[in-house]
């Protein structure tokens, strides 16, 4: 029986995409500032815990913070769940994907302990770097700053090393 191959979008049409998006996000009309998500958190817990920014020095760095990062990652989370379900009809929910199975192990902990660890790592590296994963591989890129230059270097080579030692991968 054959398997039936998955929709999918071409990478000139992600590419387009993308670039509707940045030029919305940038224009007077969208945000009238680079895309970026990792302000929205402490934004977000200013509103829950009633912060005043004026004792927060974090809190005074950003620029024109807003709801609209909280309805970016929304958006990002529905239209990533639209996208499985509809389009690519490649839905599936599970904690351990089968690539770690093959790999690693089938612990759940093991999976959701790694992936916590290394996300807090990335993100510190990101938050270093002046800025979150998002803003500096999208923002960043599209404006060729050093920063997100750098960044991304950092990530790709990062990616390459630990994927060699974690996956114990020859040649």
């Amino acid at each position: 029986m054959a398997t039936k191959k998955a929709n999918r979008l071409s990478w000139w049409m992600g590419g387009i995409l993308m670039s509707l998006l940045l030029l919305l996000t940038f224009s007077i009309y969208g945000a009238d500032r680079p895309l970026g998500a990792s302000t929205y958190i402490p934004y977000f817990a200013g509103m829950i815990f009633n912060l005043d920014p004026e004792k927060y020095s974090y809190l005074q760095e950003i620029k024109a913070p807003g709801s609209w990062e909280g309805v970016l990652l929304l958006g990002a989370l529905f239209g990533g769940f639209v996208t499985s379900v509809f389009i690519t009809k490649t839905f599936r929910f599970t904690l351990i994907p089968s690539g770690w199975k093959q790999y690693k192990n089938n612990s759940v902990v093991s999976r959701l302990s790694w992936s916590f660890f290394s996300g807090f790592i990335m993100i510190i590296g990101a938050r270093l770097a002046g800025g979150c994963t998002s803003g500096h591989f999208l923002s960043g890129m599209s404006q060729l700053a050093m920063s997100a230059m750098v960044f991304g270097g950092v990530v790709m080579v990062t990616l390459i090393i630990s994927g060699r030692f974690f996956y114990n991968v020859k040649g």
